[in-house]
């Protein structure tokens, strides 16, 4: 019998491999779509805010934004007369990459869930999340 944490990383990375095959399709790059899914969410983040939300390394998070950039998805701007931050927004084309990432992360959950009912899914949902919240805490004690 697998174990669980075997089971949990080969059906992350099927998701990711689904996802990413649909994403490529856009342009996008790994890393690409998550930002934007949180970026359709929480418009005028901080770099910081989005690494810590999206779990990638913060200097990892400022390439995949350089990236993006260039692509004409994102803007980074101040605010006020905050002169140390950079607040990342999307622009138009990046809006219409966030609402086609959100339809492609729509497919690839409803293809991984299949036949599974909806009390399921939700106790799925709120298990991984009880999970994710026990890690972060072993995480922030380190």
């Amino acid at each position: 019998m697998e174990s669980f944490h075997h089971l949990l990383m080969k059906t992350y990375a099927l998701l990711h491999k689904t996802v990413m095959a649909e994403a490529q399709k856009l342009g996008l790059t790994t890393g690409q779509p998550k930002i934007l899914e949180y970026l359709s969410e929480q418009e005028g983040a901080e770099q910081y805010k989005i690494a810590r939300h999206c779990e990638i390394e913060p200097a990892t998070v400022g390439s995949i934004l350089n990236r993006m950039e260039a692509a004409g998805l994102i803007e980074r701007r101040r605010q006020g007369t905050n002169r140390r931050s950079l607040y990342v927004y999307l622009t138009e084309k990046g809006k219409t990459a966030a609402e086609e990432t959100k339809k492609i992360f729509a497919l690839a959950e409803e293809k991984a869930f299949g036949e599974i009912g909806g009390e399921e899914k939700e106790k799925m949902r709120e298990l991984l999340l009880t999970m994710y919240k026990n890690l972060s805490q072993t995480e922030e004690q380190k």
